[in-house]
């Protein structure tokens, strides 16, 4: 991971989060939409981005390096935080690294991605994210709360400053503020507390709470009107069995831990994650599907700690064998993660076919475009311009703070549609102060030649630059 870290593969949302940082180097309390040359708030400015934001601002360092240290961070964060984490559920000194691997490996025969979730492939392409920072900082909140919890209650202060963390990752990566409040629930009711606790875990809820009420960025409750999330995530409910099946063999280290004690706390976590995962597939609430990482981590931790903690002998060995050969399935299935260091030649054949190339990125129209220029471009370089300053004329993702989004779409889509008169062109190409356009042999658009465009340049893929003329 380390060495994924210096090559740092670009795919998926990673051009937001840079240009997320780039806002706020240039204007760190007012920094305006991240994607749109608009006055707009935005989500993705939480205290992580604002932290790395003022690293960017007071370093000079570029964009990509500050991402690399967020990576590294990130990274440093997820894996001391599951090792304390772990040590609050056992003794063993295997623990914490077989929990690691089982974090990383134990998940199924199908290659799964997705921001918030830790397969290693999946680790890979998301260890800059926000959701990377949120879930270190969550197992480390885990970890502080049932020590807090254990025995004598701790000190007030202790339970605000969890109040605190609690508010930072519902801020920095908000599915991932739910798996930790769900993770939160299981370890109180665990842990049973008594009632001297409540009033001091009561004091850093609210705390917690205040500090998500005058976040200064965006308003955080506002998400829960949020809707049209539900297409995209509909997919977290396709493949189960592939995806997850070696998971399987941490529920039924639950089921044993369960038996043992029916207030076990990953027991807990398991049965909350799999009651909101369930509800939202039966409902058609599927973004609720981002709960799903509830349902796996306490799962694979819990294979881990109980091969780790079961009696030398003749079962330790059945167990210790079985969870060996799942790993090793688990391990293959994600070879191709090998590639984001060594690149497609060096992998063997069988594995390089599952290998996905990363993007190549836009860092070519950085010598004419200008920070804060507008460039008209269809969705997917619209999902990477903005992270070397540029805004574009619609956004590559869905901003749902964005008042006139639609008819920015609707401007897009009529400057690249089949058959649209040149007049409708120009008037959505400059409907938005645009400077630039980007565009491929096959996008549409105004054909190559009009005197309303001057070329400059050609990127990848017969990617051509345009300047639009005044």
């Amino acid at each position: 991971m380390l060495l994924v870290i210096v090559r740092l593969p670009w795919d998926g949302d990673l051009g937001m989060h840079a240009a997320t940082v780039e806002r706020l180097r240039h204007r760190l309390l007012d920094p305006g939409n991240p994607l749109v040359d608009e006055n707009t708030p935005s989500p993705y400015y939480s205290p992580w981005t604002v932290f790395l934001g003022v690293v960017a601002r007071f370093t000079g360092l570029s964009v990509w390096v500050v991402l690399r240290i967020g990576a590294l961070i990130g990274l440093a964060l997820l894996v001391t935080g599951l090792w304390r984490y772990v040590r609050t559920l056992s003794d063993r000194s295997a623990a914490p690294p077989l929990a690691l691997m089982c974090t990383v490996f134990l998940w199924g025969t199908q290659v799964f991605k997705w921001s918030g979730f830790l397969g290693l492939n999946s680790l890979a392409l998301t260890v800059a994210y926000p959701s990377v920072f949120a879930l270190g900082l969550a197992l480390h909140f885990w970890a502080a709360l049932a020590r807090a919890l254990k025995g004598e209650p701790a000190a007030p202060a202790v339970f605000l400053g969890l109040g605190a963390l609690w508010a930072v990752i519902l801020l920095s990566h908000q599915f991932t503020g739910v798996v930790a409040t769900l993770g939160a629930l299981a370890t109180v009711v665990g842990a049973r507390a008594g009632r001297r606790a409540l009033p001091r875990l009561g004091a850093g809820i609210l705390l917690g709470v205040l500090i998500l009420v005058v976040w200064p960025y965006y308003d955080f409750f506002a998400l829960f009107r949020v809707g049209g999330l539900e297409t995209i995530h509909r997919a977290l409910y396709q493949d189960l069995f592939a995806r997850f099946c070696l998971v399987l063999i941490g529920v039924a280290a639950l089921a044993v831990r369960a038996r043992r004690d029916p207030r076990d706390p990953l027991a807990l976590f398991f049965l909350l994650g799999v009651a909101v995962f369930a509800a939202g597939g039966l409902s058609g609430h599927y973004s609720w599907g981002r709960a799903l990482p509830a349902v796996l981590i306490p799962a694979q931790i819990a294979a881990a700690v109980e091969v780790a903690g079961t009696a030398y002998g003749t079962l330790r060995r059945a167990a210790a064998g079985v969870l060996a050969v799942a790993l090793a399935v688990g391990a293959w299935t994600q070879a191709q993660t090998v590639g984001y260091v060594v690149g497609r030649s060096a992998l063997p054949r069988p594995v390089a076919a599952k290998y996905r190339v990363p993007w190549t990125g836009y860092h070519w129209i950085t010598p004419w475009v200008r920070y804060g220029d507008v460039v008209m471009a269809r969705t997917y370089p619209a999902r990477q311009i903005p992270a070397y300053g540029a805004y574009t004329v619609a956004p590559g993702y869905p901003d749902f703070f964005l008042p006139d989004e639609g008819r920015r779409m609707s401007a897009v889509k009529t400057y690249f549609a089949r058959g649209v008169p040149r007049n409708a062109r120009l008037r959505a190409l400059r409907s938005y102060g645009t400077h630039w356009v980007v565009q491929g042999p096959s996008d549409g658009g105004l054909p190559p030649g009009d005197r309303a465009l001057r070329r400059v340049a050609a990127g990848p893929g017969g990617q051509i630059l345009y300047e639009v003329e005044r």
